[in-house]
């Protein structure tokens, strides 16, 4: 995702590039990493420890399917900042991705 200039000279988004690959995934669960990677702007290997990072915390669970991965999302997660640690990730979901949250899957 390209950043856009605020006319301060200074570069920013909403969403970080942890919510832009979880985006990216719900958006299709069987992409593959270079694919998300380019979606988002960063390098496959940025992609992989971000998707690390949400699959430890529990926001997604991969799952190998053949010579692929293939990720379920956890919508029920909670938000990490204390400011929206009272919702869940399921509504960023419905909003951003294409896939109604409920199509999105639930980690048993």
């Amino acid at each position: 995702m390209a950043n856009t200039s605020t006319g301060s000279g200074r570069n920013w988004t909403f969403l970080t590039n942890h919510g832009h690959v979880l985006l990216a995934i719900a958006r299709d669960p069987t992409a593959r990493l270079r694919d998300v990677a380019a979606e988002v702007g960063v390098t496959e290997r940025a992609a992989q420890a971000i998707v690390a990072d949400l699959e430890a915390d529990g926001y997604l669970h991969r799952t190998r399917v053949g010579r692929r991965n293939e990720y379920t999302l956890n919508p029920a997660g909670r938000f990490r900042h204390p400011a929206e640690a009272d919702r869940q990730v399921g509504a960023l979901l419905a909003l951003f991705a294409e896939t109604p949250t409920a199509e999105v899957g639930s980690q048993a």
